[in-house]
């Protein structure tokens, strides 16, 4: 049988040209599939590979199933119910799931929005000095205990609200239960990036993906000279001048001087844990105007908790009710 090597569409050290393209109006202007260059994404109906991206701002993707058995040279299509594959395993569209028994999942147009299982146990405050997390032999949920006295406190000292202690009882709206999960982190570490959740705050209860941009840090920015002498973090760095955000060769009607999360220059990292998401309007050359959802930050918090950004769990683990707030 004859062996077929497959085509490399990405070649290294990068070599790109010293200006970027110029993409007609509408069409993203993104890094390509080898993180290398800047490129005008790819529109639906148009060939794609690993280096020529599909306009995911568009909800777009690379469906490479008429390619067999080679897979090398896609076509831009709509994601329309995709399913989602998580930890190996591939699910349907709508499928809801538990991955332990720590979690409850469902997959939606292949994001997978997870409610945690353990939220009746919570850390001890102020009246413990070392507080930690055990595992209960016969249950899945670990609990919360003290190791002076091993035994975890059932009343709240009076300058401590009980609200602290009360269970997250979503909202009921129509005979709905309301969920919103969390915020997923922003698929980007520097730059515009993309962030999603799953709600079924809606009229029709029905559990829906949704979309923001988010922008953590900018990538031209070298955050490192604005620490202080002798610090070693910068945990919210601001430009100096408001900016107007851009995508695709649009431009938002208004100026905005956001918030970003800083660096470090030891092994911590900053992350956001104050946000709330706004709603930009933005005008295209050709005089059309549409609106995106973006992460405005808030405060950041730098630490030695440097996540994976693809550990969908790693948010809910916990400290879920005290992580990031965002609305």
């Amino acid at each position: 049988m004859e062996t077929y090597t497959r085509r490399q569409y990405c070649r290294w050290p990068c070599q790109c040209p010293r200006a970027p393209p110029r993409c007609p109006p509408g069409v993203s202007l993104v890094t390509d599939g080898c993180e290398c260059c800047k490129a005008c994404a790819r529109q639906r109906g148009q060939s794609c590979t690993e280096a020529d991206t599909c306009d995911f701002h568009r909800g777009l993707y690379c469906d490479y199933s008429g390619d067999t058995p080679r897979y090398e040279i896609g076509v831009c299509a709509q994601i329309v119910g995709v399913g989602c594959v998580l930890n190996g395993v591939r699910y349907k569209n709508g499928e809801t799931f538990q991955p332990n028994c720590k979690y409850n999942c469902t997959c939606i147009n292949g994001a997978v929005g997870c409610v945690p299982m353990c939220t009746n146990s919570r850390p001890p405050l102020v009246w413990c000095p070392n507080p930690k997390l055990i595992k209960m032999a016969g249950k899945c949920c670990e609990q919360w205990v003290c190791d002076d006295s091993r035994k975890i406190r059932k009343t709240s000292p009076r300058h401590i609200s009980s609200a602290a202690y009360e269970g997250e009882d979503e909202a009921w709206q129509k005979n709905c239960i309301v969920h919103t999960s969390p915020w997923s982190p922003c698929s980007k570490t520097c730059g515009l990036g993309i962030s999603t959740r799953i709600s079924n705050d809606n009229d029709q209860c029905r559990l829906l993906k949704e979309s923001r941009l988010c922008n953590m840090r900018p990538c031209e920015v070298d955050i490192t000279q604005h620490i202080k002498p002798g610090k070693k973090c910068l945990a919210v760095y601001r430009a100096n001048e408001p900016m107007n955000y851009t995508i695709s060769g649009c431009v938002s009607k208004s100026p905005y001087r956001p918030k970003y999360c800083g660096v470090c220059t030891d092994n911590r990292c900053c992350t956001p844990y104050k946000s709330k998401t706004i709603e930009v309007r933005f005008q295209c050359p050709d005089g059309t105007e549409f609106s995106w959802k973006i992460m405005w930050i808030n405060a950041c918090f730098c630490n030695l908790n440097c996540r994976n950004p693809n550990d969908i769990f790693a948010d809910l683990a916990h400290f879920y009710d005290y992580s990031e707030i965002a609305n």
